[in-house]
C-alpha cells in the first residue's frame, strides 16, 4: 500500500478492492432469495410457506423494533415470526392480518422516508410508525406472540444469564440465589 499523501489520514488511500471489500463485510443484511429469506453474515436461512419473503423480511425488522436486544442475532427473531407463516398457511384471516399489517407499515413508511419499513436505517422512525399503529390488530397480534415465540426459546436464556427452571433442581436458594453479598 502507497505511502498517505501529507494532509490526509492514515488509511485514506484505499484503493478500490479494499474500499469494496470492507464494504460487503460492513453491509451484511437479509436478502430475498425465492421463498427464503437469507442473512448473509449470521449464516441462516428461514423458508417461507404462506407468506411472502419480503413480509417476513419484515416482520423480522418489526420483531426487533417491539422487542429491541443489540445481543440477539436475526436468527432468533426470525425463528419466533416463523410461527406466523405456520399460522397463516392453516387460516386464511392470519395470513390476511399479516399481509395487510405489513402492507401498512410499508405503506407509511414509504409516504414519511421513501422507503419500505425494513429498509428505513434508523430505529427511531421505525418506533414512530409502530406507536401510530400500536393499537392496530396486527400490532397486538405480532407483539403479544412474540413475547412466547422469542423468548420461550432456550438458545435465547443464556444472552439474558437465566439458566433456566429450576424446580427440578431444588430451587434457585440452592443455586446460587443465597451468594448475593450485599443483602
Amino acid at each position: 500500500m502507497s505511502k498517505p499523501e501529507e494532509g490526509r489520514a492514515p488509511g485514506a488511500n484505499l484503493d478500490r478492492r479494499r474500499f469494496l471489500a470492507g464494504s460487503v463485510v460492513a453491509s451484511t443484511a437479509i436478502i430475498i432469495s425465492g421463498s427464503a429469506l437469507i442473512h448473509q453474515g449470521e449464516a441462516w436461512g428461514l423458508e417461507t410457506k404462506s407468506l411472502r419473503p419480503e413480509t417476513m423480511k419484515t416482520l423480522v425488522k418489526v420483531a426487533r423494533d417491539i422487542y429491541p436486544h443489540d445481543h440477539l442475532p436475526d436468527k432468533y427473531y426470525a425463528i419466533a415470526v416463523k410461527d406466523y407463516d405456520v399460522k397463516a398457511a392453516k387460516d386464511p384471516a392470519v395470513k390476511n392480518l399479516i399481509e395487510g399489517g405489513v402492507a401498512l407499515v410499508d405503506r407509511l413508511a414509504k409516504a414519511r422516508h421513501g422507503v419500505p419499513y425494513a429498509e428505513i436505517g434508523w430505529e427511531e422512525p421505525r418506533i414512530a410508525i409502530l406507536r401510530e399503529i400500536e393499537t392496530d390488530p396486527f400490532f397486538q397480534t405480532i407483539r403479544s406472540g412474540l413475547i412466547v415465540g422469542l423468548y420461550n426459546q432456550k438458545e435465547v436464556w443464556p444472552f439474558f444469564g437465566y439458566e433456566g427452571e429450576s424446580a427440578s433442581k431444588g430451587g434457585y436458594i440452592n443455586r446460587g440465589f443465597n451468594d448475593l453479598a450485599w443483602l
